[in-house]
């Protein structure tokens, strides 16, 4: 069962996001007691990265309840799933019974030479930073009785709550862990040096900074460097880091040249608004088999669209809503609903196709209306990318002014860049 499963999920998100690109496999076992600690700033979609794309089967700690909802029960147990409970989910028994079970239960696991997935911080959030680390990781790996590994694991997003985003997944150095000579519980000072080396990893494969802000202007920041929207995320996550070390350089050494260089970047962007393009098309390239695919396939792209669009927006304001405003759980909101609602819409479309033309039409629609869908997505993309470029270009050749200024400012800042980064001695 978890054969199918998977294939499905791993389809699931190369349709919700438009890029998924995967760094340092290799580094992973592929036999043996694995702990994968990962960050976890985006609900349910975290774990089926892991259950998707590890090289070998992984098992989860999940919440109690999680157990308890439909479809999502049946599944997270048919993947071998640990619950922690919580001490009001009890039923009777005390926290630390429940806590003996669940650390032998992934013991059993590890012991079997399978892998087990923990996020390490204990709930998903939207905080800039990583929250402090529990303990659970360090303390399964360690009282499994087997040697380990633990592989520090970080999932970038470039927004993590948008349909047709992008992801990486980072697999970090690994960690190896000795069997303790000593049996049961293991020490706390092995617990909390194993701890850290667990924190250290994380933070070499996340992306963190101590405000939305810092993260949002290095975002700025890296787009007008590279001008490019199509460079692997993994240079795109490297090149960002790079930018929050030149930023608190600047906090440190210069705060006023860290202010100028604020309001260069918002004046070009404003000036990018109001020109109607995007800091990407400034070198504009027209791709001829793209504008040819846009030319031929555009009516049935336009078709797919009308027939999903009513579900499309459903699917979002129901996100929207039971999310409650937690970022963290939009996307997980999102990837549910879709889950429910577009099997239904080709369900009612199929019906009433074969209820006005019969059962073949019936079969076609079902078959066609996904399909369709699938093409809109493509070809939308593709057309949204042709007209940028389009317009770029016009707006280079009869504004040609406007458009120098453009390119002076983009140079500019990015000069200002490369002289921090020489500063730095990077």
């Amino acid at each position: 069962m978890r054969r199918p499963i998977t294939a499905f999920f791993r389809f699931c998100l190369r349709i919700f996001f438009r890029r998924i690109e995967l760094m340092g496999l290799e580094r992973v076992p592929d036999h043996g007691a694995v702990v994968f600690a990962v960050n976890h700033p985006n609900g349910l979609v975290d774990p089926l990265f892991l259950l998707c794309f590890a090289p070998a089967p992984v098992s989860f700690l999940a919440k109690a309840p999680l157990f308890g909802y439909p479809i999502i029960g049946s599944i997270i147990r048919a993947f071998d799933t640990i619950p922690v409970y919580r001490k009001e989910e009890s039923g009777g028994r005390s926290l630390a019974e429940m806590n003996a079970e669940m650390f032998a239960r992934a013991r059993e696991i590890l012991k079997r030479g399978c892998g087990i997935a923990i996020f390490p911080e204990g709930t998903t959030h939207d905080d800039p930073q990583l929250r402090e680390l529990k303990t659970g990781a360090a303390r399964i790996a360690l009282g499994a009785n087997v040697a380990a590994t633990v592989i520090p694991t970080g999932i970038y997003y470039t927004a993590k709550h948008a349909f047709r985003s992008s992801a990486l997944v980072l697999f970090g150095e690994p960690i190896q862990v000795e069997p303790l000579s000593i049996p049961g519980e293991p020490p706390p000072e092995e617990v909390d040096r194993l701890t850290a080396a667990i924190d250290a990893g994380l933070d070499a494969v996340t992306l963190q900074a101590e405000s939305h802000a810092a993260l949002n202007l290095i975002s700025r920041a890296e787009d007008i460097f590279t001008s490019d929207d199509e460079q692997p995320l993994v240079e795109e996550f490297d090149m960002r880091r790079r930018f929050l070390e030149g930023y608190h350089y600047l906090c440190r050494t210069d705060p006023k040249r860290l202010t100028k260089l604020q309001h260069s970047m918002a004046r070009l962007e404003a000036e990018l608004r109001r020109a109607k393009l995007d800091v990407h098309e400034l070198q504009p390239r027209i791709d001829a088999p793209r504008l040819f695919r846009v030319l031929i396939l555009l009516p049935l792209a336009l078709l797919g669209a009308a027939l999903h669009w009513p579900t499309y927006r459903l699917v979002d304001a129901l996100a929207k809503r039971f999310a409650k405003g937690e970022g963290s759980m939009i996307a997980t909101m999102k990837f549910l609903a879709a889950l429910a609602f577009y099997p239904l819409t080709y369900i009612a479309l199929a019906l009433f196709a074969g209820w006005r033309f019969g059962m073949i039409a019936a079969v076609v629609t079902l078959i066609a209306t996904p399909a369709l869908g699938y093409l809109a997505l493509r070809v939308l993309e593709d057309t949204d990318d042709v007209i940028g470029d389009l317009r770029a270009l016009l707006h280079r050749m009869f504004r040609k002014y406007g458009y120098s200024r453009l390119i002076a400012r983009r140079s500019a800042i990015r000069d200002e860049l490369l002289e921090v980064a020489r500063e730095m001695g990077r």
